[in-house]
């Protein structure tokens, strides 16, 4: 398992690191992600270790939304003032992902 976390961490850090250095407007972990995601294809296999680590992370994952909630709680007083932008911003970008993401299974479904 601390081997499986390492390979994560890992990817994730190289993925920082490769957006500070070359300034790009992606999110670190997500390029770490894309680069894991490219390293297992070209592997052509996942090791179980990393699998039901990943698995186990996924199942807690809900976890990390404590702090948001504390967040928002704490600056309540922002979403008072700001509340009804915020939540048409939430709504509107969350449809857009969903198409985007129906776009793209049934683009990729086709293959």
């Amino acid at each position: 398992m601390i081997n499986a976390l390492v390979v994560l961490l890992g990817f994730q850090l190289g993925g920082e690191v490769v957006v500070r250095f070359l300034g790009l407007p992606v999110p670190g972990p997500v390029l770490g992600a894309g680069a894991l995601a490219l390293a297992l294809l070209w592997r052509g296999r996942v090791d179980t270790v990393l699998s039901g680590t990943a698995h186990g992370i996924l199942r807690n994952l809900s976890l990390l939304f404590v702090p948001a909630a504390v967040g928002v709680i704490e600056h309540r007083d922002v979403f008072v003032r700001y509340g009804l932008p915020l939540i048409v911003t939430l709504i509107v970008s969350a449809i857009l992902a969903l198409t985007a993401a129906a776009l793209v299974f049934r683009a990729v479904g086709r293959r």
